[in-house]
């Protein structure tokens, strides 16, 4: 989906818009590290997410394994039903900070 995106909300979440996949995992990389990796704190809100498959979870490993290489925090929120499924699965849901509001 060439939509994806990750837009920041006035709440000063980060939202990811689209979806999460092996097609458009890498833009969206690009995008994080040029526009947000450097934030001392990140709130990364799925809310918005359509689909997902399992990039979607390596790009969250990605980006919470940037935010500490930098010192930094990153917090995930709303992440869907299936993806949290497969976090529990792979005991991600114990290394990752997962919220939901």
């Amino acid at each position: 989906m060439s939509g994806s995106h990750l837009q920041k909300t006035a709440s000063g979440r980060l939202e990811v818009h689209g979806e999460l996949s092996f097609s458009s995992v890498p833009g969206l990389w690009k995008e994080y590290l040029a526009d947000f990796s450097g934030h001392a704190g990140v709130d990364l809100d799925l809310c918005c997410l359509e689909r997902s498959d399992s990039a979607g979870l390596a790009f969250l490993v990605a980006c919470f394994r940037e935010a500490t290489r930098a010192g930094h925090s990153i917090r995930f929120f709303n992440l869907p039903e299936q993806m949290l499924a497969v976090a529990r699965v792979s005991s991600l849901d114990e290394v990752l900070p997962l919220y939901n509001d």
